[in-house]
């Protein structure tokens, strides 16, 4: 079990493309990646959206769906900074809509680059 994380930086976004599975095992790495770059904090680099590209994830847990929780937690201290889930698949989707938390994240349909 393995998740990949590709990080991208444009004018004021991050996107991370992930693929893989997100669980217990995998979600570590996405917690590190999201904290360092929330905290990153640079002036020069003034981050005001963060893109979580999930088109390549099919399944995900409840460890998973906690750091994406966090990382959503961590964008608002900033105020004015969006979250973005993008790309969910239908199974990742459906998790989202039963724990209606669809409710609570920025989710759209297109993983835009």
């Amino acid at each position: 079990m393995k998740l990949e994380i590709e990080e991208s930086r444009n004018d004021g976004r991050a996107t991370l493309r992930l693929s893989g599975v997100m669980n217990i095992h995998t979600a570590m790495a996405l917690r590190k990646r999201l904290k360092a770059l929330l905290d990153d904090g640079r002036p020069d680099d003034a981050l005001r959206e963060v893109r979580v590209d999930m088109r390549g994830v099919d399944f995900i847990d409840s460890a998973g769906i906690a750091v994406l929780v966090e990382g959503l937690q961590w964008s608002r201290k900033e105020k004015g900074r969006r979250f973005v889930l993008a790309g969910l698949s239908e199974n990742v989707r459906d998790i989202f809509e039963l724990a209606k938390l669809d409710t609570v994240f920025d989710i759209e349909e297109a993983a835009a680059a």
